[in-house]
């Protein structure tokens, strides 16, 4: 959580020690956009299962459309059981150890996917921890998962911190490959945030006296991992294995669905980027070479922390754009990847 941080310096400094860089249109950069499919597919999921999931919104106001984009395939959506029994693997962002026990969340997207014969599990890091350090732990539990998983088609989802933490793991242990069948990035720091250099790491240490909190400072390299320099120069010098899908999913909210608490945040990011989800750029989102998924009409709690559904109070004042339709949205991923794991094999 890097709402607190507060510097006069500048959000990106004068530095020598970053590669060289540009902004080009994702096609330039390597990323195939597939918006338009993606669009069908959460747009079928999402009307099939309608209000009897929580915080339901028409499709139109839970995509954000972004320039010009692609048109679906029209083809029909599979909303029956998986055809390839996939295990769902989250890697959380930073300090989800700490509040995970506050935040009481419910099992509703779990219980969906398994209905549908998708398994999903989350792989626990240090909340406050680097990324090479939490590649490690990703590569450790996925080496000891139990016999009745083990032989499942793995997809890992990072979330926030979690996407350079599955990226860092797929490209310091290859013995991952034969067990991955695809990479997800959600709101991911894949290029880092300015946010993180203005903060040091005893901002983020904070977070072990939250209620409940069970986190340690573990290496204290949490936010040294999300700086821009950081991640860029990271990138530069590890190219991803070729072998296996990335896709990303990237948050672009409307400034009127930033939950007020967040508003700090989103317009000390503004100064470089407006187009932010109070903690990352929009672009800095995208892992490179990937398939664009979609751009999400909700801020970077609003996709993956449900605060207001366990905390009335809050949901009703400081975290008060927090509803998001999650439990279709991960359906949608879910369906996508298999969809498209499924033309890669023919």
């Amino acid at each position: 959580m890097l709402v607190a941080a507060c510097a006069s310096k500048p959000m990106n400094p004068w530095t020598q020690d970053a590669p060289p860089q540009v902004l080009v249109p994702v096609a330039d950069a390597g990323i195939d956009d597939q918006r338009g499919r993606f669009r069908e597919i959460y747009c079928e999921v999402l009307e099939s299962r309608g209000k009897e999931w929580p915080d339901y919104r028409p499709c139109d106001e839970a995509l954000t459309r972004v320039g010009l984009e692609p048109e679906g395939l029209g083809v029909p959506v599979n909303l029956g059981k998986s055809r390839r029994h996939i295990l769902l693997l989250i890697v959380p962002g930073v300090g989800w150890e700490c509040m995970e026990e506050w935040l009481k969340m419910d099992h509703t997207i779990q219980q969906l996917l398994n209905s549908n014969d998708f398994e999903a599990d989350l792989l626990e890091v240090d909340g406050l921890s680097s990324s090479a350090n939490n590649a490690r732990q990703i590569r450790d539990q996925i080496e000891a998962l139990p016999s009745e998983l083990a032989n499942r088609e793995i997809v890992l989802i990072g979330y926030s911190k979690g996407s350079p933490d599955i990226l860092e793991a797929m490209v310091n242990y290859p013995e991952l490959h034969d067990r991955v069948a695809a990479v997800i990035s959600v709101a991911g720091s894949v290029g880092g945030s300015p946010l993180a250099n203005m903060a040091e790491q005893k901002h983020l240490n904070i977070m072990q006296h939250f209620p409940n909190s069970k986190c340690s400072e573990g290496d204290g390299g949490a936010l040294e991992s999300l700086r821009p320099s950081t991640r860029r120069t990271w990138m530069a010098n590890h190219p991803l294995p070729q072998d296996i899908p990335y896709y990303s999913l990237v948050t672009y909210p409307h400034p009127d669905r930033m939950s007020s608490v967040l508003g700090s945040s989103y317009r000390k990011l503004s100064k470089v980027d407006a187009r932010n989800d109070s903690q990352v750029i929009y672009y800095d989102q995208m892992i490179p070479n990937s398939t664009l998924l979609g751009f999400v009409n909700a801020d970077h709690w609003a996709i993956a922390v449900p605060i207001s559904r366990s905390h009335t109070f809050l949901g009703k004042t400081f975290v008060d754009k927090n509803d998001y339709p999650r439990e279709a949205l991960f359906e949608a991923l879910l369906r996508f990847v298999e969809e498209d794991l499924e033309q890669r094999d023919q």
